[in-house]
């Protein structure tokens, strides 16, 4: 792992992160083996973490948008068998 130390004396530029929030709407509860899904991929180059609006079922996805498109978020959720509806749009 390259800290900020070690990467001014090695002269490597460490470009900044964009955090993006994407909130979808879910089909219907998660079932555990769907949480289990969203934990192992959550840890993927650019997903941060998740989290679950249980009254509102959904789900809110923190992701690096420097290194993930939507399309790639949106991708991972589907090969996770997720059950997004669609997006929520920013009020």
């Amino acid at each position: 792992m390259i800290t900020n130390l070690h990467a001014r004396a090695y002269g490597v530029i460490i470009s900044g992160m964009t955090f993006m929030t994407m909130t979808y709407e879910l089909q219907f509860p998660l079932k555990h083996e769907q949480l289990r899904a969203l934990a192992e991929f959550a840890n993927t180059y650019g997903l941060q973490k998740f989290r679950i609006d249980e009254q509102k079922n959904w789900l809110h996805f923190d992701y690096d948008a420097s290194r993930l498109k939507e399309t790639e978020v949106e991708h991972v959720l589907r090969m996770a068998k997720i059950p997004v509806v669609g997006r929520v749009s920013a009020n």
